[in-house]
């Protein structure tokens, strides 16, 4: 059973060890929907209700990087009166919470192929990103139309055309170079994965940046998931020991 929410916080606050990036595949919105009989965009838009839990969770605790997973590009292939319904989800998100998210000090970014985007949604995520821009207590990263293996071969072609125009040499790529030129390149890795639903897989979700994180998997829906929750698994990766590949001598 869940602990309250306060209690769990002062736990996390006095480690003191809080995850400075947190990703998080928001998964389970559908079958939410499917358990209660209600069509999927319903399972959709009680899930934003998670995403103000989380983000206020977030500042609560001082995390200083939030990258959440929400269209992925493989999510193109599902019926157009979904896709549809999602585009005005995130019409109505930016709508009712820009305002809120710039007066609490939250910069919003919006990482993908945001070109496949309708007029409106684009329109919609462009203002978003200037309205917050002076945000500075939290960084809350909106995956829509992502897919990692496309970041990854994006970030070659970056490369491969500054060699085509002599502007560096192959042997100056590593590791940095790629790392440099993926959308997260501003911010550090994420230190901790949450995904939800119980699902265990990446979905094609920062492939790249996850590789020492620690994973958090829980089989709470989204909709349901909440800053408890989030909690909850701040607390689990406080637990852990994080050697990244060495040994403790």
């Amino acid at each position: 059973m869940t602990e309250p929410a306060e209690e769990l916080l002062a736990e996390i606050r006095q480690d003191g060890r809080i995850p400075a990036h947190i990703a998080v595949i928001m998964d389970g919105n559908g079958r939410w929907a499917q358990a209660r009989a209600l069509p999927r965009p319903a399972g959709h838009k009680a899930g934003m209700a998670a995403v103000r839990e989380i983000v206020e969770g977030g500042l609560e605790a001082g995390v200083g990087v939030l990258t959440l997973f929400a269209f992925s590009q493989e999510n193109w292939h599902r019926p157009q009166a979904e896709i549809n319904a999602l585009m005005l989800l995130l019409e109505e998100y930016i709508a009712r919470e820009s305002r809120e998210l710039a007066s609490q000090g939250v910069a919003v970014h919006i990482l993908g192929d945001l070109d496949r985007l309708n007029g409106s949604a684009r329109r919609a995520v462009d203002r978003l990103m200037s309205q917050t821009s002076s945000g500075r207590r939290l960084s809350l990263n909106l995956c829509i139309s992502y897919g990692s293996r496309a970041e990854i071969a994006r970030a070659a072609a970056l490369l491969a055309r500054e060699v085509a125009e002599g502007r560096r040499t192959p042997e100056s790529i590593d590791e940095k170079a790629i790392a440099e030129r993926l959308f997260t390149a501003p911010w550090p890795d994420p230190d901790l994965l949450i995904r939800t639903s119980g699902e265990l897989r990446l979905s094609n979700f920062l492939l790249w940046q996850l590789a020492y994180a620690e994973f958090h998997v829980t089989p709470v829906l989204w909709p349901d998931f909440s800053r408890a929750h989030l909690y909850e698994a701040i607390r689990d990766y406080q637990r852990r020991e994080r050697r990244f590949g060495r040994v403790r001598v």
